[in-house]
């Protein structure tokens, strides 16, 4: 009995020493990480900001993948499903990790226990835009247009499960609205597009997305879903002082590794990524785009607030009625 006891606790000793050698190794080649929208959108942003600085605090190089599709999920699911090495890492969202699983029912990855979670790293207020043919130029105006022509009006959203879709749902809810919901695949990049070229008359996007076309006057900015206005953006009214204060939301993200990577690979990770939200220049280009830099003390903290918001969205997409379109 002695021998089997030592024999299992040599085992366990030897595991753990190839965990922590493995993790003190890591990384010794590049890494990749999985964007699940296409690109010129703000997870596309973020992700190519913050890489470099990432890879070189790591010492290897970061390779970003963009897998659109699904609202995301096909980006997610491979993600899920990579090798729990920590040379795979994933840029989760709101939409893909705490209202897909609400709105998806076939859904085959649950975040929650199919990903670890590393740290958040951005927050991205939302901006509610028209185009540049529409004739508005405020909310109220929007407001008074769509109740002129009932289901004449077209919104685009990132996908049928996005936070600006069920943004917008709540917006048509709260101010008695019937307009058209068109999604788009690939994320705010492609949905954007669209508006661009005029298919579509307004949207809540990413402030991320749209502050370039904005600033060009390419597109309209009707307000903002912050508590307060935004410094890139002044003469652009909150939500709330267009006399909608329930329109108080952003898009967070976050990056997460598949479940069964190795404890100090995630520390590691961890680190580096705490090491690069504080450098000056990611600081200064994130802000530029309109985001905000929010990070997670430990991987603990940023996985009871997951939790928590999962639940949050649950609630608000089961509420809102949305489904799959």
């Amino acid at each position: 009995m002695r021998n089997i006891a030592s024999s299992a606790a040599l085992a366990l000793g030897l595991a753990l020493f190839a965990t922590v050698a493995s993790a003190q190794a890591y990384p010794n080649h590049p890494v990749r990480m999985i964007v699940p929208f296409a690109p010129g959108g703000a997870s596309d942003f973020v992700a190519r900001i913050i890489s470099p600085k990432l890879g070189e605090l790591l010492g290897q190089s970061i390779v970003i993948e963009n897998k659109p599709g699904a609202s995301g999920n096909i980006g997610m699911e491979a993600a899920a499903k990579a090798t729990p090495d920590g040379y795979t890492i994933y840029l989760g969202n709101i939409g893909t990790i705490a209202i897909n699983p609400a709105v998806f029912p076939e859904l085959s990855v649950k975040p929650t226990k199919d990903f670890i979670a590393v740290t958040a790293v951005v927050d991205v207020p939302s901006i509610l835009i028209a185009g540049a043919n529409v004739p508005i130029t405020s909310v109220a105006e929007l407001v008074a247009l769509a109740k002129a022509k009932p289901g004449e009006l077209n919104f685009a959203s990132p996908g049928s499960a996005s936070m600006n879709r069920l943004e917008m749902e709540q917006f048509k809810k709260v101010a008695g609205l019937d307009i058209v919901h068109i999604p788009y695949k690939g994320g705010a990049g492609p949905a954007v597009t669209g508006m661009l070229g005029g298919e579509t008359q307004v949207m809540f996007v990413t402030l991320s997305s749209a502050i370039a076309f904005v600033q060009a006057g390419k597109l309209k900015p009707l307000g903002v879903s912050t508590t307060k206005r935004i410094e890139s953006l002044p003469q652009v009214p909150t939500m709330a002082e267009a006399g909608y204060p329930e329109m108080l939301s952003s898009s967070w993200q976050g990056v997460f590794v598949p479940a069964g990577t190795p404890r100090p690979i995630v520390e590691k990770l961890h680190a580096a990524l705490l090491a690069t939200m504080d450098t000056a220049e990611i600081k200064q280009r994130l802000a530029a785009g309109g985001v905000n830099i929010v990070t997670s003390k430990t991987p603990e903290d940023f996985a009871a607030f997951v939790n928590a918001e999962t639940a949050r969205w649950n609630r608000v997409a089961k509420e809102s009625g949305a489904t799959v379109d």
